[in-house]
């Protein structure tokens, strides 16, 4: 709770370098894969906002996070997360993925990436 509070307070700042600060304190292939996923995020819908999201690097609209990369280390999981929130416009019928384990980020990914992105801000 107190991380989000402090997260709140930077909210107010830049949320750019609040994130790219974030990615900076990840370890060695998060760090790598959370600086390709924000080029990635930011170059599909610049509109989106960086900001970090229950300390988390994460991207709103309209104040409303619409996804977040979830690294690897701090959560003490086999693969780092791209995750969407419910404010995402990925709905396809009664059921749909919500998050991505990423294990290595390919020419391909990266295109699937961008198509997310661009998809759950239309």
């Amino acid at each position: 709770m107190r991380e989000r509070a402090r997260e709140l307070q930077a909210d107010k700042g830049d949320g750019e370098s609040t994130v790219l600060a974030k990615i900076e304190t990840m370890q060695g292939p998060d760090r790598e894969m959370a600086k390709r996923v924000h080029a990635i995020i930011k170059a599909s819908a610049p509109m989106l906002t960086p900001k970090l999201w229950y300390g988390m690097p994460a991207y709103a609209k309209d104040d409303k996070t619409i996804c977040f990369f979830q690294d690897a280390h701090k959560f003490k999981t086999r693969y780092a997360t791209l995750g969407f929130s419910d404010k995402a416009h990925l709905d396809e019928g009664n059921m749909w993925p919500a998050a991505y384990a990423l294990k290595a980020l390919t020419p391909s990914t990266e295109a699937k990436i961008a198509e997310l992105v661009k998809k759950a801000v239309s």
